[in-house]
């Protein structure tokens, strides 16, 4: 939850007021990802395998092993491995492929059409993290995954549109990304749509959806969400008591 918070991190701020100490640490956290099932259903047999078998080694803390044989997967054009093969190295845990490689298959993986890849590839170009800065390609990158449902996605490129970092700013643009970001389960998402539908900011003000979203966001824990939706439940009642 804490890398889907610090997606948000500059709207949830002003938003829900959370200390910036909190946030801080929130956004300090890793928000590098994880490495993904071993194989898809229409692999090969082989590829399937040394995925497997990779899956296990990486499980097992034998990174060298793990990235070899993704390694080998992914010089077949699978983009699974390929993605998995750079995940490992660019989270320092293997000095094998190269820099260089990993980037490659990154590209390569994203290119091709898979969501993992263009959210990491996305991450990276955002924040500058290995990669020279470059924020409007991010938000690019950011939209391919969330088409595909990419939830994560959904979330950074709903914050782009917000903030108008790396996109013009586009509160309805925002709106559609957050909520369909929600309607997936994603707590920050639900906190920002159920404030958009409070204050009708790139939608129509509607209390019941924003208290719909907070209620929602509440059941999963969410304190601030709580608190909105308790204090939105009294504004209800009382202008319908008026």
């Amino acid at each position: 939850m804490s890398a889907r918070y610090c997606r948000a991190s500059g709207v949830i701020e002003a938003a829900a007021r959370l200390p910036a100490a909190l946030l801080l640490m929130l956004c300090l956290l890793p928000a590098v990802p994880w490495l993904l099932p071993a194989a898809r259903a229409g692999d090969g047999p082989q590829v399937r395998r040394l995925a497997d078998q990779a899956l296990q080694a990486y499980g097992e803390s034998r990174f060298e092993q793990a990235a070899s044989l993704y390694a080998r997967a992914a010089r077949s054009g699978d983009v699974n491995a390929q993605y998995n093969a750079a995940a490992i190295r660019l989270r320092h845990q293997t000095r094998q492929p190269s820099a260089r490689q990993a980037f490659d298959w990154l590209r390569s993986s994203a290119r091709a059409g898979y969501p993992p890849a263009q959210y990491l590839l996305g991450t990276l170009l955002d924040y500058g993290q290995l990669l020279p800065q470059d924020k409007a390609a991010a938000t690019g990158w950011y939209e391919k995954a969330a088409r595909q449902g990419h939830v994560d996605a959904a979330l950074a490129v709903a914050t782009q549109y917000y903030l108008g970092r790396g996109a013009p700013q586009d509160y309805a643009a925002a709106a559609r990304w957050y909520e369909r970001a929600a309607d997936a389960g994603d707590v920050a998402a639900q906190y920002m749509i159920a404030s958009m539908y409070e204050s009708g900011t790139g939608v129509k003000l509607d209390l019941d959806q924003a208290l719909h979203w907070y209620t929602a966001a509440a059941r999963q824990g969410d304190v601030a969400a709580r608190g909105q939706a308790r204090a939105l439940t009294e504004r209800i009642a009382r202008e319908r008591a008026s």
